[in-house]
């Protein structure tokens, strides 16, 4: 972690069009503007192309349409003209190459697999903050900065008390080049969006400020009108930017099909599917099995067969073993490995929108652990995040994976 400079400071902003990128580039020029005589603060904006599929880019004007504002020419437009309304240089950086390779392709793989992927994870780490911090750090940045409802709170050093929890520049000033990062939860518990982000690291976090963290929606809203900003009454977009329709539509574009047949639990042929990278665990729509409702509980990939039930107890499990897991403090580092033995008592969510579950999690091996509920939870899906909390102290996580 390089030195700071307290006296000179260029912030990137990535701007995405949406209101929550737009306030927190307002913000942060309204710090700037503020600054104690002698300092510079310049902030920047960037709005990042992606690959998206080919009807995503067209230009959106009705609010009530569900395609997604992400990669559009009228994100773009909206961005710029954040720009320019709060005064800071704005530019375009192209990202449709290394979005599609890292994020894309890792999504249709994972598909393939027959997991249900989060390829908002991957394109944080290694698209937000990995490319465009790079980025950043070359054209002489010394932060990234970004709309997601999360903060961080910095540690003087590693034996040191916590620091306050700020989302502001002077907070990154505090403690020598031993100083720690915690990733915290954002203030808006129905917008907390750090599940997204387990797999930074500390360095990727020293390069990050989080403006909107603090706040809740509403009161971004609220100081985007106060700032008279156009995107102000901007429409939330969904969570898959690349996909213009359905995810299953999308899949049909790319994957091809894969008939086999589809079973319950005893093994009676029901019907017939197309593909098992067409359904996830605990999906019910789309089946089309009469005497209904029926869910998906199982995959059987070496019959290629799908499990259906109409019990949703067969949807609950009391454990699951995550891989690739990522720490984000050092503190947590070595629990993996070496510290076989260890336990650590925590909170876990399975998926973004899922509920925090009480939980104790086991090392199993290298960056592999496994997690045993208090209670069963429904409908653990292959492919999907783990993710552990402390209070409001984002652990770390990994991916779930199918059993064995």
């Amino acid at each position: 972690m390089r030195k700071l400079d307290r006296k000179n400071i260029r912030v990137v902003v990535a701007m995405s069009g949406g209101v929550d990128s737009s306030v927190a580039a307002a913000l942060l020029k309204r710090q700037g503007s503020c600054a104690e005589p002698g300092r510079s603060i310049d902030v920047v904006g960037i709005f990042m192309k992606f690959w998206s599929d080919q009807s995503a880019s067209r230009i959106v004007t009705d609010k009530k349409d569900n395609t997604n504002r992400c990669c559009s020419l009228e994100s773009e437009k909206l961005a710029r003209l954040v720009a320019k309304k709060i005064g800071i240089p704005f530019y375009v950086l192209n990202v449709e190459k290394e979005f599609k390779k890292k994020v894309v392709d890792y999504f249709l793989e994972e598909y393939k697999k027959g997991n249900t992927p989060n390829p908002c994870v991957v394109c944080n780490k290694e698209i937000k903050f990995g490319f465009l911090i790079k980025k950043a750090l070359e054209l002489g940045a010394d932060f990234v900065a970004t709309g997601h409802y999360t903060r961080i709170s910095v540690i003087p050093s590693l034996t040191g008390n916590p620091g306050k929890v700020e989302n502001t520049l002077d907070s990154r000033f505090r403690g020598n080049d031993k100083r720690q990062f915690k990733l915290l939860k954002g203030k808006d518990k129905n917008k907390d969006q750090s599940y997204f982000l387990w797999q930074l690291s500390q360095e990727q976090l020293s390069h990050v400020l989080f403006p909107v963290g603090g706040y809740i929606k509403p009161e971004v809203r609220k100081l985007a009108r106060k700032f008279n900003l156009p995107t102000a009454e901007t429409p939330e977009s969904q969570e898959v930017c690349f996909v213009s329709d359905s995810v299953n539509n999308f899949l049909k574009k790319y994957l091809k099909p894969s008939p086999g047949e589809i079973k319950n639990a005893d093994g009676e042929i029901l019907g017939q599917h197309n593909g098992l990278w067409f359904y996830t665990i605990g999906q019910r729509r789309g089946l089309e099995i009469a005497q209904g409702p029926w869910y998906v509980v199982g995959k059987d990939f070496k019959k290629n067969a799908l499990i259906i039930s109409k019990n949703k107890k067969n949807l609950l499990k009391k454990e699951l073993i995550v891989k690739n897991v990522n720490w984000v403090s050092d503190e947590y580092a070595e629990f993996c490995g070496r510290r076989k033995k260890s336990i650590l008592d925590v909170e876990v969510k399975i998926r973004y929108k899922s509920n925090f579950a009480k939980a104790k999690i086991f090392s199993v091996g290298k960056n592999k652990v496994k997690v045993v509920f208090q209670k069963p939870q429904q409908a653990i899906t292959p492919g999907q995040s783990a993710v552990f909390y402390k209070g409001k102290e984002l652990l770390g996580g990994g991916v779930i994976i199918a059993d064995d």
